[in-house]
């Protein structure tokens, strides 16, 4: 298990909390130069829409026309060349030019859609893995993934119904209280214009005002998803202690929660939806009215009242979707926002402005002592981890260090491959400040085989190979030999081909350490870390892969974290810590001369095989 005392926890400086909440208008200066990347495309996109806008508005003045021309006297000729031929061919074709320029405009941004949200959901994943181990601690996995690809959505969602929806919209209520002005008495324009203004108020005010329960819905089905994944990511431990109706309980705790904000926000919908109808139905009985009175008074015609008519069905049908249409893209710039705070979230660790790599390809010669001077650490600012830990490891050299759980022991390798930075002192590799050098560079140095192996849901080949990304399958089996699996994974059905499950789950503990100490021999890097290589291994599995271990760290600096000192016998330095401190160094044999904590921890655990192999032997 993991050290109590040296998990990560809540303390953390203040940049590496979340960042304030920005206003919508933010957000959209933020998705904005995603989208100018494509720039052409907008423009040319926003173009065929105003195309399809002034297509769609001549359809009602076109279907004035038809029906004015409609007054024809019976046998006259024009009835049958003018009117199918001309008018007719014109409506039709004004018809489709709205359909053609809808299609060419979503075909063009379609591009610019798809990048964007490609660029921003690759860039989300880059700085994710780019944040401290501290943020991967306390993450819930489950919500943070559902943000996301909200996220993603949101940016898909916030193009169509905007670019799509609204701005079209907002187009032709221009065209048409132009027309309505122009070729009519203002007093149709004032009442169509008057009808929008109530409706667009109403609608922006009651979206408003429901927001808060879609956003309740969104972090209720947030809660739930965390959940679940949490409780089946621990299937076996819900398991071991019968606790599938108590899961089955917290999880519908959550559902509740999530039914009764739904249930929120769709009665909300309704009333929005109710009010909507009435300002619309208010608006038409008017507009029809004046007109048909127009027709009665001979201002106007037949044709008239017709294009008004299919002016208000044309204005009104997009309009009953506005509150969907502005909930949706409130929905996803609160969507978009989330996702946005977790790029903008700071890292906690970073590479300093112009750091140079550590030198690592083509320098065989390189000195790879490691060095911690004066290091005080601690994770959280009441409770130190370190105090004052100096010790070196040669080039090529072996340093073991033992002591109980939560001395700081697992800490010192964390502290290597900095997934923390120091509060006081330093740590150097090759004579380099590892603050002052990339942090890629540092981790490509460095392989460790972990106490607790975490494994991709994918074959053994990719596990194994993913200490060298590319290695050749022969390369592959040479490392699942050294690490004595090979024998294992062949004798399995599909081979390397295996699939080893969730985290690895499929696999035992002991084999999942031998993948993790392949992948590492694999890597071969310069410095290696064993914490509790061989804890998951059987005596005689522990015994051949201890040897096999010794020989690869025989030319390299090894860091070697262990609970059992049988493993750590031949490095040439023990290190003994205790609450943070090192309190005894030396060899084993100048350990146990000493007589000191190293020398009770070896006759304990010294006495402990024996009882253990005493019955055996009887």
């Amino acid at each position: 298990m993991r050290r109590h005392g040296e998990l990560g926890s809540s303390f953390a400086p203040p940049a590496a909390h979340g960042v304030p909440r920005r206003s919508d208008w933010g957000t959209l200066r933020r998705l904005a130069p995603y989208l100018w990347q494509y720039k052409w495309r907008v423009l040319l996109a926003l173009g065929f829409m105003v195309g399809a806008k002034l297509a769609n508005v001549g359809v009602p003045l076109l279907l004035k026309n038809l029906v004015d021309a409609m007054n024809v006297k019976p046998g006259d000729p024009r009835a049958a060349l003018v009117v199918p031929a001309g008018l007719l061919l014109a409506y039709g074709m004004l018809r489709l030019s709205t359909s053609l320029f809808t299609e060419l405009r979503e075909l063009v941004f379609a591009k610019a859609t798809q990048g964007a949200s490609r660029t921003i959901a690759l860039g989300t994943f880059e700085h994710l893995h780019s944040l401290g181990l501290r943020f991967h601690l306390e993450r819930q996995t489950g919500g943070m993934t559902r943000d996301i690809e909200r996220g993603v959505r949101g940016i898909e969602s916030l193009i169509s119904y905007s670019i799509y929806s609204i701005l079209p919209t907002l187009i032709e209520m221009g065209l048409v209280l132009g027309i309505l002005a122009v070729k009519f008495d203002a007093r149709f324009a004032w009442i169509t214009g008057a009808a929008l203004a109530v409706y667009i108020t109403y609608t922006v005010s009651l979206t408003e005002w429901r927001t808060k329960y879609r956003r309740e819905a969104n972090e209720s089905d947030s809660a739930a998803h965390t959940r679940a994944i949490d409780s089946l990511l621990n299937y076996e431990t819900v398991k071991y202690f019968n606790n599938e109706d108590f899961e089955a309980r917290r999880y519908d705790e959550s559902l509740e929660r999530l039914r009764r904000a739904r249930l929120k926000a769709q009665t909300s919908l309704s009333m929005l939806n109710v009010g909507q109808q009435l300002i619309i139905a208010t608006a038409l009985v008017a507009m029809l009215w004046r007109a048909t009175q127009g027709v009665v008074d001979h201002r106007m015609t037949l044709g008239d009242l017709v294009m008004i008519n299919a002016f208000m069905i044309q204005l009104y049908i997009p309009l009953n979707f506005l509150g969907v249409l502005y909930r949706e893209i409130k929905q996803s710039l609160t969507d978009l926002e989330k996702m946005f705070s977790l790029m903008d979230r700071a890292r906690e660790v970073e590479d300093r402005p112009g750091a140079l790599p550590l030198p690592l390809e083509g320098t065989p010669s390189t000195d790879w002592t490691v060095r911690f001077e004066h290091v005080d650490f601690a994770y959280e600012a009441a409770r130190p981890i370190l105090h004052d830990v100096s010790f070196e490891i040669p080039s090529g050299k072996t340093v073991a260090v033992v002591g109980p759980s939560g001395s700081g022991k697992s800490t010192l390798a964390r502290l290597m491959y900095r997934f923390y930075d120091v509060q006081r002192g330093r740590v150097t590799i090759a004579g380099r400040d590892i603050r002052e050098v990339t942090q890629a560079s540092v981790r490509r140095a460095i392989g460790i085989v972990p106490q607790d192996t975490v494994l991709f849901n994918d074959t053994v080949e990719y596990n194994i190979a993913y200490g060298r990304p590319g290695a050749t399958r022969e390369e592959v089996e040479q490392a699942a030999r050294a690490a004595h699996i090979h024998g294992f994974i062949a004798s399995t059905p599909k081979g390397y081909g295996t699939i080893v499950g969730e985290r690895g789950l499929k696999l035992s503990g002991g084999e999942k350490q031998r993948v993790a100490i392949a992948r590492t021999l694999l890597k071969d890097p310069p410095i290696l870390i064993f914490d509790e290589a061989t804890s998951a291994l059987d005596s005689a599995n522990e015994r051949a892969i201890q040897a096999e271990l010794n020989n690869v760290a025989e030319h390299k600096t090894a860091l070697v974290i262990a609970h059992r000192l049988s493993t750590v016998v031949d490095a040439h330095e023990i290190l003994v810590m205790e609450h943070g401190r090192i309190v005894e160094r030396g060899t084993h044999q100048e350990l146990l001369a000493q007589g000191g904590r190293y020398a009770r921890m070896w006759a304990l655990q010294q006495s402990s095989e024996d009882r253990i192999e005493e019955p055996a032997g009887m």
